[in-house]
């Protein structure tokens, strides 16, 4: 099809904005310099368009241009025209239209979706379907589609590639429920949420019956990512009074293809912090906890060899890969800071419970540490928000250091407050290796110039890269709670890293940098006369190493 000119153009859009009835190919036309023109033609066709769009009667041939349209960009053109319509003028059009159109989009979403297989343009075309049809829903369900839950879980039972894409319109509809939308008002998003969770019974029982014995691998997927959006809101009887958490650690988290959203699904639900609302069922919902995290920890262990070089193989691995190392460990730090009362196990004479908590305790810790030096920063930021937590959390709970001489000579604590806590013995191993990872990964703080202003005064300018400083306060403030936990454990690893500088070992000027500044960041949190003797033994340490390489 040949280009149209401006004076092509011209004549169309008079054509076009003169009469009730659209002319499909010249509107094709149109819509195709709007796309893939530049300059003055696309300026005038994004005009017409746009003109056309605001007519009110242009809503009324949307049916015509989906079904005669040759083009993909006319129908996603036609949908822009009907999305405006509904979140307009929906409530003042007459009860037969509204239905009408209800009733269309309906009908082509299931004679689309039921198709074998689809191209990626006709699957674009289907989401944007689907995103028009939840806009109708929003206003038209409970009170004038009383049955829409009804109507889809129905639907879903006639073949598998109509009830997957249920389920996206399903994640959809969750999607703008929960995730509060502006153009809902207050009161009408909590009487959609207490809709939804009153008529969620059978959504929950299609969802767990597709988990169970589907062998429609790419339902399956559809239905753990509408899972993942439906945990964050649904009544907690649905995830601990079934065996869910059972098929996700033990049916999907080991399989490759379910794996990055299964392991969502966990975080989602190791996020609801179940502990802090006490019921008749606690017992059993504890239990499921435990068992939950157990089962996920064998399962992992069974994915990712505890001896791997983790930074080697994120480094190696997958987009798919990645993602899931990302996903593990926001799973690994929300699960371990939102249910540390049941996986700290801090008793001695332990049953086989406890020591499979334990054990996994231990295993989750070990995998956030390899995590942690996984060259990607966004990871690493997931990793130093638990660490962040966990080391404040200890500190608060006991700011004390047991080997302090002050302690005493001023005796303020009886003896059994003078024994280190049996929780922070619980992490020292944990918070030594913490400590190496800390000053391996500092980051770079403000940079200070001296420079000249325009009256010729000499003064200090701050270069600012906020995210790199907000990234550096976070470390440094979990770099100082290290030190006030263990001054000595901190000092010495400082010290070997220093010698590693001198000797060669891990020299280069990357390394030398982040000790420079994980050094400077810890100024203060020493006894004075610990920070002068260390500061000695640092300015040592750089003139040694001065001489070798000057």
């Amino acid at each position: 099809m040949a280009m149209m000119d401006v004076m092509a153009l011209q004549q169309a859009g008079e054509a076009l904005l003169s009469s009730d009835r659209i002319e499909i190919p010249l509107l094709d036309q149109v819509v195709i310099v709007m796309n893939r023109s530049t300059g003055e033609t696309q300026q005038l066709a994004s005009k017409i368009l746009t003109e056309l769009k605001q007519k009110e009667s242009s809503w009324t041939r949307v049916d015509g241009i989906l079904e005669y349209s040759q083009f993909m960009e006319t129908k996603y053109y036609a949908l822009q025209i009907l999305e405006s319509l509904i979140e307009t003028r929906w409530r003042a059009l007459p009860r037969e239209q509204c239905e009408g159109i209800k009733s269309f989009i309906v009908d082509l979403i299931i004679k689309i979706s039921s198709g074998e297989s689809l191209t990626p343009p006709m699957k674009m075309y289907l989401q944007k379907l689907n995103l028009v049809l939840v806009q109708i829903v929003k206003r038209e369900w409970p009170k004038q589609w009383p049955t829409f839950m009804a109507d889809i879980v129905g639907a879903s039972r006639v073949n598998d590639n109509l009830c997957l894409n249920n389920m996206i319109i399903l994640r959809l509809l969750s999607e703008e429920v929960f995730d509060f939308d502006s153009e809902v008002t207050q009161a009408k998003a909590h009487h959609l949420k207490n809709t939804f969770c009153d008529e969620f019974e059978a959504v929950f029982s299609l969802c767990h019956k597709i988990m169970e014995s589907s062998d429609n691998a790419a339902l399956v997927e559809a239905t753990l990512h509408t899972l993942h959006r439906f945990l964050s809101w649904i009544p907690v009887g649905y995830i601990f009074e079934t065996n869910l958490t059972e098929l996700l650690t033990q049916k999907f988290l080991g399989v490759p293809m379910f794996r990055c959203v299964t392991v969502q699904c966990l975080t989602e639900i190791a996020s609801l912090n179940v502990l802090s609302h006490v019921t008749q069922r606690s017992e059993l919902y504890i239990s499921k906890l435990k068992s939950l995290f157990t089962h996920a920890m064998l399962q992992i262990v069974g994915t990712i060899d505890p001896s791997v070089d983790l930074c080697s193989a994120y480094r190696r691995g997958t987009d798919s890969d990645q993602k899931f190392i990302a996903n593990l460990a926001q799973f690994l730090g929300t699960f371990l800071k939102e249910n540390y009362q049941i996986c700290e196990v801090l008793e001695s004479d332990n049953g086989q419970e406890k020591a499979d908590l334990k054990k996994a305790h231990e295993m989750a810790l070990q995998y956030l540490l390899k995590i942690s030096m996984v060259d990607d920063v966004e990871v690493f930021k997931i990793c130093l928000e638990f660490w962040n937590w966990l080391c404040a959390e200890l500190y608060r709970e006991f700011p004390f250091q047991i080997d302090r001489p002050i302690l005493n000579v001023f005796p303020i604590l009886t003896p059994s407050e003078q024994q280190e806590p049996r929780r922070r013995l619980l992490y020292n191993n944990v918070l030594s290796q913490l400590r190496l990872v800390m000053i391996s990964r500092m980051a770079k703080p403000e940079e200070v110039l001296i420079v000249e202003n325009e009256q010729g005064e000499v003064v200090r300018e701050l270069i600012k890269d906020t995210d790199s400083i907000t990234l550096y306060k976070t470390m440094r403030e979990t770099l100082v709670y290290l030190t006030h936990l263990d001054y000595k454990d901190t000092e010495v690893k400082m010290t070997e890293k220093l010698q590693s500088q001198v000797n060669g070992k891990e020299w280069s000027w990357k390394n030398l940098n982040t000790l420079c500044w994980a050094i400077g960041s810890i100024s203060g949190a020493m006894m004075e006369e610990d920070e002068k003797r260390f500061l000695v033994t640092v300015i040592r340490g750089y003139c040694q190493f001065s001489t070798k390489i000057f």
